[in-house]
């Protein structure tokens, strides 16, 4: 991984973390079992001889080994959750600027963009990076940061999204004349065909459609029809790049379906505990209908 002129404290004290639960979660449970693998530790004798007095049919040997083996699991549990605490942690903040540089950077003219659009924005940062590289080029385009109308709370609930915050970190960044957002069902974007020059999504994909449950039918039928709505508001010749968890291969073979051009995929890149790659395609300038060919539909209205 490159350098992007950022450390973690600057990145986290503009976006924060979305899900700062779980990194915390791990940690508390990360230094429990730490303090009970020193505790096996410093008290391992009189440990190997209260198990020995509470399984009376255990041997001298076989109560060091039940105990040593004990602190041993603790201990390398502690590791674990102390490496999976981390990689959330480094993945929700710096991993993440660093991959919407990457997205960023897959897109090579920006100054003749005028319509960006970034899927599922979350927090902003992959909108803002956006928008950073718009200003940078000199373009007049705008970038739109969309949400889903409703986003999973906690205990199951739905909330919406709280754009304010978004466009918030716009003006931190300085380019809030360069951003909007708005909500919207990705599985019908609130858009006309062929309008944006290029459509980004940064984790995002994955998320649809796990109320039936990731590895199911239902699930993945929602991602494609989220992809081809993609494809549909798309301009023709226009760029998307999408950074996504697990699902890839499934959309390399429905990029390939769609018979985009440029399709390229980056090396693995281990985000959020689970493995990522950016995938980068560029929709044909035009489509040649074969004799017998159907033309393709980019909304793909025949799975619903």
């Amino acid at each position: 991984m490159g350098k992007t002129g950022r450390d973690w404290t600057q990145i986290y004290a503009i976006y924060g973390l979305d899900d700062w639960q779980t990194p915390l979660f791990l940690l508390i449970h990360a230094i429990s079992f730490a303090g009970l693998s020193v505790f096996f530790l410093h008290y391992f004798e009189p440990i190997c001889y209260f198990t020995q007095h509470l399984v009376p049919f255990l041997g001298p040997s076989s109560a060091r080994f039940a105990a040593g083996f004990t602190g041993s699991v603790t201990a390398l549990s502690a590791v674990c959750l102390f490496f999976a605490a981390g990689n959330i942690f480094y993945s929700s903040v710096s991993l993440q600027w660093e991959m919407s540089q990457r997205m960023v950077n897959a897109v090579s003219d920006w100054s003749t963009v005028k319509h960006a659009l970034d899927l599922g924005c979350g927090r902003g940062m992959l909108l803002n990076s956006v928008a950073l590289q718009l200003k940078k080029s000199g373009s007049s385009g705008r970038v739109v940061g969309l949400t889903p109308a409703r986003i999973p709370g906690q205990n199951g609930s739905k909330i919406k999204p709280d754009t304010l915050s978004m466009l918030g970190t716009a003006c931190v960044e300085g380019v809030q004349e360069y951003v909007t957002c708005r909500a919207g069902d990705p599985r019908t974007l609130p858009f006309s065909d062929n309008y944006f020059d290029v459509v980004v999504s940064g984790v995002f994909l994955h998320t649809v459609g796990k109320e039936f449950g990731q590895k199911t039918a239902a699930a993945s039928a929602e991602r494609v029809r989220v992809l081809g709505e993609v494809v549909r508001v798309l301009k023709p010749g226009g760029v998307g790049v999408v950074w996504d968890l697990v699902h890839v291969p499934e959309l390399m073979v429905r990029l390939h379906e769609l018979r985009m051009e440029e399709i390229r995929l980056s090396e693995r890149v281990t985000a959020f505990m689970a493995s990522s790659h950016i995938v980068s395609f560029r929709k044909p300038s035009q489509h040649s209908i074969g004799a017998n060919e159907v033309r393709l539909d980019w909304r793909f209205n025949n799975l619903c």
